[in-house]
């Protein structure tokens, strides 16, 4: 095949061989299967910023920092710096996130490095050696449905307990390799502590994976997994490998409106009396 503009700076290199195929093309990026030497390997090929909206990431990169205070302010400002910034940052998220969850275990593509804007990974198999599926292209039975909800599980607890979540997880971006349950694409990440969205994206990645691979083992549909996991992660009690049942009470007190009204007519009297205090004490001087 002809070799795409992208990776022909890592073939005059010598950093991979040949371009082998296309495996996917997205709105964010094109992937290949490549070989170096006797590895073969996945190309991530991310487009250009041209191509793709940065408004849709603006709810995921709430809380994200990046290095330098020049970077942050040309951001910031929107400027053509600040928007090649935000666009390298948001590509070596995915990279560095990549790095982090294999260190702690989570089922995720091994990384190989990041050369000249391209991502190099393993290249996630099926048990017969090919491309491994999406989940969402294949079928179950019920006992495989709830393995690999189990395995997702683990991975989201992984990822929450170094403050990570995927924040567009769903049976689109799992494979099914031979081991097990893969989570690929994680540029659109989400910082748990530093984004006011953390636990609504935690509970919509967790109710997609309940949603889909509940229709294959229906008692799924009955959990509260995110739930379960937010709570702990808010009272500083989650570990990574916390072992999650399921299981959530809801808090279904109503709220007492007219004290919270109270409260806050009161918090108003005491600035009033504050703010006089302050004038009185200006005019004596």
């Amino acid at each position: 095949m002809r070799t795409p503009a992208g990776l022909q700076p890592l073939i005059d290199d010598g950093v991979i061989d040949t371009v082998l195929r296309p495996l996917k093309s997205g709105k964010e990026a094109s992937v290949y299967v490549v070989r170096r030497g006797d590895e073969v390997l996945c190309a991530k090929v991310y487009k250009d910023m041209g191509q793709r909206s940065f408004q849709a990431r603006v709810q995921y990169e709430e809380g994200r920092k990046l290095r330098g205070s020049r970077r942050s302010r040309a951001v910031g400002k929107a400027s053509k710096f600040g928007r090649r910034e935000q666009e390298a940052a948001w590509k070596n998220t995915e990279v560095e996130v990549l790095y982090q969850l294999h260190d702690v275990g989570a089922a995720v593509p091994k990384p190989h490095g990041y050369v000249n804007g391209v991502l190099l990974m393993d290249l996630v198999c099926d048990a017969e050696g090919r491309s491994a599926p999406r989940l969402s292209d294949i079928e179950l039975d019920a006992d495989s449905a709830r393995t690999i909800h189990d395995a997702l599980i683990r991975d989201v607890v992984r990822m929450l307990s170094i403050g990570l979540i995927h924040g567009d997880l769903s049976e689109y971006n799992v494979l099914v390799a031979e081991q097990g349950a893969v989570i690929i694409d994680f540029p659109q990440v989400v910082s748990a502590a530093g984004n006011n969205a953390a636990r609504s994206m935690l509970l919509r990645d967790v109710h997609n994976l309940r949603r889909s691979l509940g229709q294959y083992a229906p008692e799924l549909k009955s959990t509260h997994f995110g739930e379960e996991l937010w709570s702990l992660y808010e009272k500083g009690d989650l570990r990574a490998d916390a072992l999650l049942t399921g299981h959530f009470e809801f808090d279904e007190h109503t709220a007492d409106v007219d004290m919270v009204l109270w409260s806050i007519e009161d918090a108003r009297q005491e600035a009033i009396i504050r703010q006089q205090g302050r004038e009185e004490a200006e005019q004596n001087d």
